[in-house]
């Protein structure tokens, strides 16, 4: 039985995981540390009265912070961060400062309190201008972009921690993560509920670049699946390892849009606007490595993760 702690719990990524935490046995207390700038508290509101439940309001970027909320605590799921390509590119100076800093903090907080095992949000965007497809673990670019930057040196210092201290600490390098509870709202929302929100109010979704561009959209259940597998992962060769945590398929922007359009049951259409900066055309992951390894095999797929996805977000007239 587990006491673990999960930065930015309040989140998207982070809320999810937190209900499977609270219904999995092996763990004893989930403690969540978030000041709530990008997550939301509804999105723990219904764990609340759970005993098994404590909510720490508060910023990674404060080291006192940290430790606070790593006392007594087995393990550490570490999600909060300051997301977005394009937020990165306006305010690098803010996203550095969460994203660096703040995750230094995290990993030198784990260590003083005796912390052993630190599972954490790698990003896709390390792999920069490589043009390789799939994407494969060892062989990345030089990044696109500050949000690009400071997720690649957050591995850079976990890898350190691991070698220098004898952490268990363990990268999962998301791949466009979506599901319930990630936000439409915001200059720097993500493209599917952006695009779900607006189709249900009949708007025109923009469409950056001509649509042909694919990314590997990852279902959020599968990504709650790969951290459950790392947080209890027995096997050496996993430890100081970064995988990959992906659906293993690429999906274009225009089939994203006909497949919300269908689920929708609307004929609005799309808009088209210019490249967004940082951006790469392609993306596509090899999850070979945490198959092989955390025995990861994800079971939501791109099309059934959008249906429950828009059943989520409701009817509308």
């Amino acid at each position: 039985m587990k006491k673990i702690l999960i930065t930015g719990g309040a989140g998207f990524i982070g809320s999810n995981l937190v209900d499977a935490l609270l219904t999995d046995e092996r763990i004893a207390f989930v403690r969540i540390l978030d000041n709530l700038s990008t997550g939301f508290e509804e999105n723990i509101a219904h764990h609340r009265n759970n005993p098994k439940f404590e909510f720490l309001e508060g910023d990674i970027r404060d080291f006192e912070t940290c430790l606070q909320a790593c006392n007594g605590m087995d393990f550490v799921s570490h999600h909060a961060a300051l997301g977005s390509v394009p937020r990165s590119i306006q305010d690098p100076l803010t996203t550095n400062t969460v994203n660096i800093t703040g995750t230094l903090n995290v990993l030198q907080a784990a260590k003083e309190t005796g912390i052993k095992r630190v599972v954490y949000a790698a990003s896709s965007s390390t792999y920069g201008d490589s043009s390789e497809l799939p994407k494969v673990e060892d062989k990345i670019g030089k990044p696109l972009s500050p949000y690009a930057v400071t997720k690649y040196v957050n591995e850079l210092y976990a890898s350190v921690y691991a070698r220098s201290f004898g952490m268990e600490i363990i990268g999962l390098r998301y791949f466009n993560v979506f599901g319930p509870r990630q936000s439409p709202n915001g200059a720097y929302a993500a493209a599917i509920p952006l695009f779900i929100s607006q189709l249900r109010n009949r708007e025109s979704p923009t469409i950056h670049g001509d649509g042909t561009n694919s990314r590997d959209f990852t279902f959020v259940d599968n990504a709650v699946q790969a951290n459950l597998l790392a947080l209890f992962c027995e096997r050496k060769e996993a430890l100081g390892e970064v995988f990959n945590i992906a659906f293993g398929q690429q999906t274009t922007l225009l089939e994203l849009f006909e497949i919300l359009r269908n689920e929708l049951n609307v004929d609005t259409k799309a808009s088209f606007g210019p490249e967004r900066l940082g951006d790469i055309p392609h993306s596509l992951a090899s999850i070979e490595k945490a198959q092989r390894i955390l025995g990861y095999f994800p079971k939501v797929s791109v099309a059934e993760g959008l249906r429950r996805t828009v059943e989520w977000h409701g009817d509308f007239d």
